[in-house]
């Protein structure tokens, strides 16, 4: 499967972004989804998952109750919806797809798309 995320850009502190993957060439409603971002000199880390189905989330401490992940299976998208940004969240954005799982491990997905910068000033 190819994964294409879009949406990032430059925005203050305070606000909100939605990023999109697009995915092509697979079943995307089969796969287990995720973003994980990183900053520079820094590791990657994750951000948020879901399920196949959309029915179980989880999300990393620092970005819970400010961000939403969620999916269009029928549109073959999987969405981040950013809100109360913070200058900490300036990263490359990358989402993810998982054959088998859904993981908040990096080393468990398959298929990474090219990542989108997103960059909060203060």
């Amino acid at each position: 499967v190819q994964l294409q995320a879009s949406g990032g850009g430059l925005v203050q502190a305070g606000g909100s972004l939605r990023l999109s993957c697009a995915a092509s060439g697979g079943t995307f409603s089969s796969y287990g989804m995720g973003w994980f971002r990183q900053a520079p000199e820094k590791e990657r880390e994750f951000v948020a998952i879901i399920s196949w189905g959309g029915g179980s989330t989880n999300y990393a401490d620092s970005v819970k109750g400010r961000f939403t992940i969620s999916r269009d299976n029928a549109k073959n998208t999987l969405y981040l919806q950013m809100n109360k940004m913070k200058p900490e969240d300036t990263a490359v954005y990358y989402c993810a797809a998982s054959r088998l799982y859904t993981s908040a491990t990096a080393k468990r997905y398959d298929y990474w798309g090219q990542g989108t910068q997103v960059t909060v000033s203060s």
